[in-house]
């Protein structure tokens, strides 16, 4: 990975000293605020790289975001880097449309080895949506993840770990195993999600980022942003407005699409929103 050009990616000048929280911490925080979980990156060409070097590079040029297998695993490259002890792990999300349970359609990580205390284990996730914005200690209890609170407990349905969301959430929950995995473990499911037309990821592009005041949400042409006393919805109706959301807000400028492949991709994403007012309306 080129570590130099990611750190400058999120916004972190320098990284001096051993692993520590306060790093750890703010590492964590500009991953999610810089980099987008999205799913645009499917829509006109599906599928995508998994390995974490070739997913760093088109984060750094700014030619997509990602989703928990690719963000989790370029963002477990460079902690490793940088010299923390990351480990991998099988997960799944719950939602309104899914039952939940560890089916290996999200990656989790786990962080050990802090100067602080060496044998503490943190939760890790920068690429759960509407996640975590900070690292958890791997232990029951809430923290406050602005504007949201989560609750870390052990498992109904592995043995492992479940991560109850906020009820303002996308999420209902994830689960997650103790076990440990590599990357290989993921493969199917990304070939699936990243590619098939069935896949969720396809059908809908999506996009979420982390700031610090809140969470900024895109799913097709619908833009929100929930703060902790409200949240803030707009329809972006032309070309334009897209684009520049993607650029400004999800700092995804796609400096490598043409005019024909934006034509194309606003022309799918305004499609998807007929097709969900019309579901709606039915």
């Amino acid at each position: 990975m080129d570590t130099a050009g990611m750190l400058q990616r999120i916004g972190v000048e320098r990284y001096d000293g051993p692993p520590r929280l306060e790093a750890l911490t703010a590492l964590h925080e500009a991953f999610v605020d810089q980099v987008p979980y999205e799913t645009v990156q499917y829509q006109l060409v599906p599928g995508g790289p998994l390995d974490p070097e070739e997913v760093a590079k088109r984060i750094i040029a700014r030619e997509a975001g990602g989703y928990c297998f690719q963000l989790n695993g370029t963002f477990a490259l460079l902690l490793t880097e940088l010299g923390y002890r990351v480990r991998m792990h099988r997960g799944g999300v719950q939602t309104v449309n899914r039952p939940g349970g560890v089916d290996g359609s999200h990656l989790v990580l786990t962080v050990s080895g802090l100067v602080e205390d060496p044998e503490r284990v943190w939760l890790v996730d920068a690429g759960l949506g509407d996640g975590l914005r900070q690292p958890m200690p791997l232990e029951p209890g809430e923290a406050a993840q602005y504007p949201f609170v989560v609750r870390l407990r052990p498992s109904e349905k592995t043995d492992g770990w479940r991560l109850d969301h906020d009820p303002r959430a996308n999420l209902i929950g994830m689960d997650f195993e103790s076990a440990v995995v590599t990357l290989d473990a993921f493969a199917d499911q990304h070939a699936y999600l990243s590619a098939d037309p069935t896949s969720p990821f396809v059908r809908t592009a999506s996009a979420f980022r982390r700031t610090p005041e809140s969470v900024v949400v895109l799913r097709s042409v619908g833009l929100s942003e929930t703060f902790a006393d409200r949240v803030d919805n707009t329809l972006l109706e032309d070309p334009r407005s897209y684009f520049q959301a993607l650029a400004d807000v999800f700092r995804l400028p796609l400096p490598h699409y043409t005019q024909a492949d934006r034509d194309a991709l606003w022309r799918r994403v305004w499609t998807q929103y007929e097709e969900f007012q019309a579901r709606s309306r039915g």
